[in-house]
Formats: C-alpha cells, structure tokens, sequence
C-alpha cells in the first residue's frame, strides 16, 4: 500500500486525502488545529463554489452541508458612477442566472468536519505544525509528500514563477466580515445570489450568501485599491469595529447595498478578516536540503487575487486533477518528472483563472464595458458571464479579445 503525506488541512489537502483514502491508499494529514480549534477560531476566508467544483466534492461524498447551506442561482453586476456631490449611485445593475447552483460553506465548518471526517474513515491525522526542517525528515517515511499549507514557512520552499507572475505586490487590500440579519436584494428577493458591486478607482465589494457555525449568513467581502479610501484596516480593528468601518464604506461606496444591510450583526465574535498577498504562481516542486522532492498544490503554487472568487474552486479541481493523476501512475516512483507532469495537468484549467483574475485586477477595457453594458439588455450575455465562473476557459472565446467580443456581441444582437 503506497504511503502519501498531505501537510495542510485545508479545501484541497483534505479533499485530496479524503480521495486517496478511498482509493485505498495508505495517507496521513498533518494539520496545525484540531476540530475543536479550527471551529473556535477566526474566519479563514471567503468562498463560492460552483458546479464543477462542487461535483469534486459530490463525487466524494463530501457535499454535508448541501441542504442546510443557501443554494445560489445567480451572479449579480452592478457598477458604480460618481453624483458629483461625492456619493455613489448605480450606473449599471443586472443579474447572471447559473446553470447549476453554487454554495458557500464557511471553511471552519467544512475543514474541521472533514478531519473528523477522516479520522471517521480511517486515515491518520497528526496535529502538529510543520516547518521546512520537519519536511526533510519526513520524505524519506512516504512515497509522496504534498504541501497543501499556503501560508507560512512551507511555502517559500516553493519558488516563484516569473513568467506566469506579473505581479509582486499585492493588487488589493481585503476584508471580511460575516453578518447574520441581511435582507435580500429587491430585485430578486427569493434567488439567493452573489452580488459584484464594482466602484471604479475605489474597489470591489462581493456580497456572498453562505453558511456558517450558527447557520445561513452573508459575507461583506471588499477589496480595496492599494492606497485608497478601502485601504483602511492597517490599524487591525476588533469586530465590533471591523463591522462599523464595513457598514461605513458600504453606506459611502455602494448605498444601493447598505439598505439592506439594517439590521446586521456579526455571525460570532470571530467572524472579520483583513488581509493582502501577491497572486503568485511558484514551481511545483520544491528540493529540500536532503535532495527530497515534495509536491505543491492549489494556493501553494497558483495564488489568485480572490477577485473572481475563484480559490476553493481551483483547490477542489487541483485536488481532483492530483488524485486521478496519482492513481493513474500506479507503482511508478514519484520523482519530479511526474511531479512536474502532475502540476501541468492542473495548470491546463488554473492557467484560465489566472489569466481572468489577472486581467480583472486592472481597469476593465472598453470592449468589457461594453460586454457589460450589453448584459443589461440581452439577459443571454449577463448568463454566459455568471457562467464563466464555473468555467472560466470559456472566456478566451469572446472575452479577452476585443475583436471576439464584439463578434460576440454582434451575433446576440441579431439574435
């Protein structure tokens, strides 16, 4: 029985471990909290899973929460103007319907079941931290090690990607903060949807419907401009505050929002999150000073800006690529070679999202506008867009390139 090592207990370590586990691997997880510890403690996140995401953990037998969690069926877009008086009003406003419905499960429910989970089904989990010099030791115990922890020490081990790396600055500042006693948008009061507030020059905020420890919530998630009136949280704020500032910055940016924003109160004394990183792209191997090989996977080597709310996603694909190309090799040793190929694998559908998440970090070109503004007349392009979060390859077919887009454009024009 092959021996596999994931160290991080996180979307994709765990989905990995879960998998591999049922293809009667022998694996062991190395988590730094327990249940226990990751309930009581911060927010770690946002995150909306969609379709094909979601079927990686269906296929599992991981989806625990489906019937308790709200079932998204749209992606909103609105767009904010100046009034000249310095406020904000709608310049643009339209709703995407999914194909299939997508979800948000607080990652402190979901990682601290699916430990239990694991133990539940047999596998070994040891919680310990990890550092480079523990790593080391540890190849020479199993035939593969994965590094699944995309924070601290760990990561640097893994180095950066030039060529597929624009950035070496963090694109925006980020906030968070879990709210219970949110109203739903008016124009869609019974489809619980993720709304995209974009105010140009400020910043981003997302409003995610999720579930969390005591039930369906929504997520205020901004990201801020560096150096802009969003970037605001250096000082660390409690959560009282944290909520205060939030419902501030919404009153000021996006007053369409705050409406509905009355009578809310944080989920749990544990429920903000401020943060910013680089999106990266690292190599996927790392060589340790013993000359071991250990794998990286999802946030290790491909960190996106969550702009386009796509990093559980790429964890669950990442963790599905890995496991059916972990199994296809057999008995074969797990040298770089097939490392290198393993990642390659992965990276044919996480090259579209960084790509996307790239290009949506900069002011969006005028063929963009115009595929925006078009969506609020032909409810066929808002669709396509909403979908692309699904599967963002498709947009390589009309939306990167202002010649396809208006090809595009055309044709649903004419109907």
């Amino acid at each position: 029985m092959r021996k596999v090592l994931v160290v991080g207990a996180g979307q994709a370590g765990l989905q990995l471990a879960l998998g591999l586990l049922g293809r009667g691997y022998d694996v062991t997880i190395m988590s730094a909290r327990t249940p226990e510890e990751i309930r009581a403690g911060r927010v770690m996140s946002t995150q909306c899973m969609f379709g094909p995401a979601l079927r990686c953990e269906r296929d599992l037998g991981l989806d625990l929460w489906a019937d308790r969690t709200p079932r998204i069926g749209g992606l909103g877009l609105s767009v904010g103007a100046p009034t000249g008086d310095g406020g904000w009003q709608r310049a643009l406003n339209w709703l995407g319907l999914l194909d299939e419905h997508a979800q948000s499960v607080d990652q402190r429910v979901k990682m601290a079941g699916w430990l239990e989970l694991l133990e539940d089904r047999g596998g070994n989990v040891v919680y310990h931290g990890v550092t480079t010099s523990d790593l080391d030791a540890l190849t020479a115990l199993f035939d593969l090690v994965v590094v699944a922890a995309g924070k601290g020490e760990l990561v640097e081990a893994f180095t950066r990607d030039p060529r597929r790396s624009p950035y070496r600055t963090p694109q925006r500042v980020l906030s968070v903060a879990y709210v219970h006693g949110m109203a739903p948008r008016p124009e869609h009061p019974d489809l619980p949807a993720v709304r995209f507030n974009a105010v140009p020059g400020v910043g981003e905020l997302f409003v995610i419907p999720g579930f969390t420890l005591s039930g369906p919530c929504d997520i205020l998630f901004f990201e801020g401009l560096p150096g802009g009136p969003l970037d605001c949280w250096a000082d660390r704020p409690g959560p009282a505050e944290h909520l205060d500032r939030t419902l501030a910055l919404v009153r000021r940016f996006v007053p369409w929002e705050h409406e509905r924003c009355r009578e809310v109160e944080l989920t749990d004394g544990h429920a903000t999150l401020t943060g910013a990183y680089a999106p990266v792209v690292r190599e996927p191997v790392a060589v340790l000073p013993s000359g071991g090989r250990v794998l990286g996977m999802a946030d290790v080597v491909v960190a996106n800006d969550p702009i386009t709310g796509q990093g559980s996603n790429n964890a669950a694909r990442c963790a599905a690529s890995y496991l059916d190309s972990i199994v296809a090799h057999g008995d074969r040793p797990f040298d770089e070679e097939w490392m290198r190929g393993a990642f390659e694998a992965y990276w044919e559908h996480a090259r579209h999202v960084t790509s996307w998440t790239n290009a949506m970090l900069q002011p969006p070109p005028e063929h963009v506008m115009r595929i925006f503004g078009a969506a609020l007349e032909h409810p066929a392009v808002a669709h396509r867009f909403a979908n692309c979060f699904a599967d963002p390859s498709d947009l390589e077919e009309w939306f990167f390139d202002p010649e396809l887009a208006d090809r595009y454009l055309a044709s649903v024009a004419r109907g």
